[in-house]
């Protein structure tokens, strides 16, 4: 074989190995670049606050340990609840050059002490301007000498699957760390709040990372890191930075938030559900229950309404309703189409305020309600009968959120409540009124039956849900 017609095969097999090199490396960001311009603007947040202690308890029980119990409560001065301080680290960036960081709600609740450090190493006292536990978002101040850096804020609707994105925070105290990953989906639902709507992302998030920047490869923010998955690997989600604007501007402005508010539960609309309604599609939420005195009781919204559109805008899937609500101005007029009887009807609603207490809607499964981590749904005469109930009236307990007051309290998945402080409850609205009824700190006593018996528990009543 002469040495040409071997000469060229490696010729051509080089120039490709080359032209896939040149590829490849054209693809990458320029990382270095970015985490050089971008790191000045994000920062580390370290929060203490003072919590109670319970004296820990004797190593043993026995003859003599009476002059242990005396040591003991000389030792705590006879305070079981002796204060102690307690640390917490997160992550945030700056927005203006005025000072404000966006940061998780959850990296400053409760805290004494806010301590911000820049990446030049300044340490500088924070203040909370304010916060949506809602959206789990907070905005904070700092006064700082010179012109602070700050980030530039981007779309995070253009975002797509599959592109570059950095990360920089303090995960586990490890301060200024840089990652990098793709965008693996958008529009994820985890169970964090009503407005679930995260970009979830490979590049590696850890606890110190809440409340740090997402960026794009144009350097600007399009997410707040929030939250991870602690069993996988490459799974964190952050709120898509769109979400958080209106947020962040009534949190400038007054310190609060302030969201619409309809009034009703909905579920989703399966397919066997629409076919029973005679429609080919899944679009809508299916009303299940109407609150008293709502914005959607004053309209005349019933239960077993299909809404198919708010102000013009498709309800795809049940969890848009909410977030389209909550966004809307308090007063506002605005159509609801809903299909009612096979008929498609459009009905004017004047939005309402959600109070502390209140959700725009409730999304449910089965015709139910979530209030203080108490999941129910309301008993008729085919679900008594499905599942073979004594009770043929009363709400059927269906999940318990761990540790929320119902868990305090003992109730558990298939309790049937009866009563909240005497008063039967048949309905969710009920069960609603009954605990919007009761003063924060109160506490109210249900009437449960579980099997054959019934039983009373109670919990306190906080303020908020």
């Amino acid at each position: 074989m002469s040495s040409r017609r071997i000469l060229f095969p490696l010729l051509a097999a080089t120039a490709l190995l080359l032209f896939t090199a040149v590829q490849v490396s054209a693809a990458l960001p320029e990382f270095v670049d970015l985490a050089r311009e971008l790191k000045p603007a994000v920062v580390n947040i370290s929060t203490s606050k003072t919590v109670k202690s319970q004296r820990p308890g004797l190593p043993f029980k026995g003859p003599g340990s009476e002059y242990f119990d005396d040591f003991f409560n000389r030792f705590f001065q006879g305070r079981p609840d002796a204060p102690r301080h307690a640390t917490s680290l997160g992550s945030g960036f700056i927005i203006d050059h005025e000072g404000h960081i966006l940061t998780n709600a959850h990296v400053v609740e409760g805290a004494d002490e806010i301590t911000v450090t820049l990446s030049d190493e300044r340490t500088l006292k924070a203040t909370v301007i304010g916060s949506d536990s809602k959206l789990d978002l907070a905005l904070l101040h700092i006064d700082g000498e010179g012109e602070l850096p700050a980030v530039r804020l981007g779309n995070s609707d253009t975002l797509q699957i599959g592109e570059w994105v950095l990360a920089i925070g303090n995960p586990f105290g490890l301060e200024q760390t840089v990652t990098a990953g793709i965008v693996s989906a958008k529009g994820r639902v985890i169970g964090a709040g009503p407005y679930d709507d995260f970009i979830q992302t490979d590049a590696s998030i850890n606890p110190g990372n809440s409340g740090g920047p997402l960026f794009n490869t144009k350097g600007e923010v399009v997410g707040i890191n929030t939250a991870i998955i602690a069993r996988g690997q490459g799974i964190g989600f952050a709120i898509p930075i769109n979400v958080a604007h209106d947020v962040l501007e009534q949190l400038k402005k007054t310190g609060h938030v302030t969201r619409g508010w309809l009034g009703v539960s909905i579920q989703v609309l399966t397919e066997d559900l629409a076919a029973s309604y005679g429609l080919n599609e899944t679009d809508g939420a299916l009303i299940t229950s109407v609150f008293d005195d709502s914005p959607a009781a004053a309209a005349g919204l019933k239960r077993g309404d299909i809404i198919l559109a708010f102000d013009d805008t498709p309800i795809r899937h049940v969890r848009d309703l909410p977030r389209l609500v909550a966004g809307t101005q308090v007063g506002e007029k605005t159509t609801v189409t809903v299909l009612r009887s096979g008929k498609k009807r459009e009905i004017s609603v004047t939005i309402g305020q959600m109070e502390a207490d209140e959700t725009p809607v409730a999304a449910a499964g089965g015709g139910s309600g979530s209030t203080y981590g108490l999941t129910v749904t309301q008993i008729t005469p085919e679900l008594a009968d499905r599942e073979n109930l004594n009770e043929k009236q009363g709400l059927l307990i269906t999940e318990i959120d761990p540790g929320s007051p119902a868990a305090s309290a003992n109730l558990r998945g298939g309790d049937i409540l009866l009563e909240v402080n005497d008063i039967p409850v048949k309905t969710p609205a009920d069960l609603r009124k009954a605990f919007k009824s009761a003063k924060a700190g109160s506490a109210v006593r249900l009437l449960i039956r579980r099997g054959e018996e019934g039983l009373y528990t109670a919990f306190r009543i906080s303020g908020k849900e």
